[in-house]
C-alpha cells in the first residue's frame, strides 16, 4: 500500500499483481482510494496505462484484460473520459472465458455470473459478477437513506 500522499493507481496496482500480490489486495488498496480517499482523483487513478510484461504469464494477462475492463466500467459508472490506452489490441477478449469466482466451477455459479456481469467485462470474455466494484461508502449512504425514510 502506498503512503497516504502516493496513488494507488490501476498501473501501480497491476505492477504488485505482477510481483507476485494476491490480486486483490492491491486491487482493494486501489478500491479504497478510488471510492474513499482520493475521490477527486479519479482520473488521475486510472489515467496511466498498465505494462505487461515482456512475455506475461497466462494469469498476469488475465489480470491486464481484468484491470483495462474494470477502468472502462469505472470510466463509464462515474462518467470519466476512457484513456486512450485501454483500446490497445493486446487487451481484446480472453480467449477462453474466466469465470472468477471462489465457486465458479458449479455450472449454476458460472450461469449466475453470465446474466450478472457489466457489459465491459462480458466483451473480454471475464465473467465476475455485478458487485465486483462495489462501492461501501455508496451502498452505505443508500442503506442510512432507506433507514430514515
Amino acid at each position: 500500500m502506498k503512503t497516504y500522499i502516493e496513488l494507488q493507481t490501476i498501473a501501480v496496482s497491476y505492477q504488485e499483481i505482477c510481483a507476485g500480490a494476491e490480486p486483490w489486495l492491491p486491487l482493494g488498496n486501489f478500491m479504497n482510494d478510488f471510492f474513499g480517499n482520493f475521490t477527486d482523483r479519479r482520473d488521475e487513478l486510472l489515467r496511466d496505462p498498465i505494462q505487461e510484461p515482456a512475455e506475461p504469464t497466462e494469469e498476469q494477462h488475465r489480470w491486464a484484460v481484468f484491470c483495462v475492463a474494470s477502468v472502462e466500467y469505472l470510466c463509464e459508472k462515474y462518467d470519466l473520459p476512457v484513456p486512450d490506452w485501454t483500446s490497445d489490441p493486446a487487451y481484446a477478449a480472453l480467449p477462453e472465458a474466466w469465470f472468477h469466482s471462489k465457486m465458479a466451477y458449479k455450472p449454476v455459479v458460472q450461469q449466475r455470473l453470465m446474466r450478472e456481469t457489466p457489459e465491459v467485462f462480458v466483451k473480454r470474455n471475464i465473467y465476475c459478477g455485478n458487485r465486483v466494484f462495489a462501492n461501501k461508502y455508496e451502498l452505505a449512504a443508500e442503506l442510512r437513506q432507506r433507514q430514515s425514510a
